[in-house]
């Protein structure tokens, strides 16, 4: 499975088209600032599920401010990050996932792109802004691999 995750898009449509042609994903999360840049994606790929969180800049909406969702068997905890403060350090967001038994923690807000494998396994993602990055995690025959791709 092939999934590609993008963050604060702020109507900047042009690096999310190209991955999506590029890498023919399986599924699309967006963390937000911006979610009707996710839906515009959600139109123009409509045969690709997409997976939305609204960010800072997204007003008051009804979207939860974290999902945790499960795709190909492993658990994602993603969020915009504003809401763990992850300008300041990513601790209150793992000890969130870690407290939600994630496989996966995906944030954006930063702008900063950042993707490590923590001690315990938990895989952390920020993908950036899609105007310069974006995430791209593989899931085969169980194993998960997450990379940050430039633009």
């Amino acid at each position: 499975m092939k999934i590609l995750v993008f963050s604060d898009s702020h109507r900047s449509m042009n690096g999310m088209y190209n991955a999506v042609d590029l890498h023919q994903p399986d599924q699309i999360i967006h963390l937000g600032d911006y979610e009707s840049d996710a839906e515009w994606l959600a139109d123009v790929y409509d045969d690709i599920p997409v997976c939305r969180v609204p960010g800072n800049c997204d007003g008051w909406g009804t979207e939860p401010l974290k999902k945790r969702i499960t795709l190909a068997g492993k658990v994602f905890l993603l969020a915009h990050g504003h809401n763990w403060h992850v300008k300041s350090g990513y601790g209150m967001a793992i000890a969130d996932a870690t407290t939600a038994g994630a496989d996966v923690l995906l944030f954006g807000h930063t702008h900063i792109p950042y993707c490590t494998r923590t001690e315990t396994g938990l895989w952390v993602m920020n993908p950036g802004t899609s105007r310069t990055s974006y995430g791209l995690i593989t899931i085969e025959r169980g194993t998960i691999s997450c990379e940050i791709h430039r633009n």
